[in-house]
C-alpha cells in the first residue's frame, strides 16, 4: 500500500517474532489500545490466519461502538494485517510491520481510511470524534508504547 492514511513508528528491543505474537493476538488488543477494549474470535476462529474474523469493542469517553476485524496477511515476525469492517462494508485497512534492527525490531502500523466522504461526515456522531486521522495517530502511539513495554519485559 502506498498511501497510508497514518502511519507511526517505534524501535523496540525484543524479538520481532516476540512482538508479532503479542499484536496478532487480537484478544489482547484491548492491553494495548486505548480505543479498542476488547476482541473476541468470531465462531470458527481461534488464531491469527488469513481470513480469521473478530468483533472488537471500542470506546470513546460516553461512545462505544463495535466493529469487526478481518485478517489479511499474518507472516510472524514480518506482518501482520487486517482489514476493520462493518459487514462486507471494509471502511479501513490496518497493517503492522517488523523490521529487525540493531538491538530489536522496528514495528511500524499503518492505517488506511476508505471510508467515503458520507460516512466520515457521520463519524463524530457515532464515536464522538471529530477528526479521526490525529485520533488514530494519537492512539497508535500509545498502542505501540505500551506494546513496546510487554515486549521489552
Amino acid at each position: 500500500m502506498s498511501e497510508w492514511t497514518v502511519s507511526v513508528t517505534r524501535d523496540m528491543a525484543a524479538d520481532s517474532g516476540a512482538i508479532y505474537d503479542l499484536i496478532a493476538d487480537i484478544t489482547r488488543m484491548g492491553e494495548w489500545s486505548p480505543e479498542n477494549t476488547a476482541c473476541t474470535w468470531k465462531d470458527g476462529f481461534d488464531s491469527p490466519v488469513v481470513g480469521a474474523e473478530w468483533i472488537g469493542e471500542n470506546v470513546h469517553g460516553e461512545f462505544e461502538w463495535q466493529t469487526e476485524g478481518r485478517v489479511t496477511e499474518a507472516e510472524r515476525g514480518q506482518v501482520f494485517a487486517f482489514d476493520a469492517k462493518v459487514g462486507d462494508f471494509v471502511f479501513s485497512k490496518w497493517r503492522y510491520e517488523f523490521e529487525p534492527i540493531d538491538g530489536g525490531t522496528r514495528v511500524t502500523e499503518h492505517t488506511l481510511d476508505l471510508r467515503p466522504e458520507k460516512v466520515k461526515a457521520m463519524g463524530p456522531k457515532m464515536s464522538g470524534i471529530e477528526d479521526r486521522d490525529a485520533r488514530n495517530r494519537e492512539t497508535m502511539e500509545t498502542t505501540l508504547a505500551a506494546l513496546a513495554l510487554a515486549a521489552e519485559r
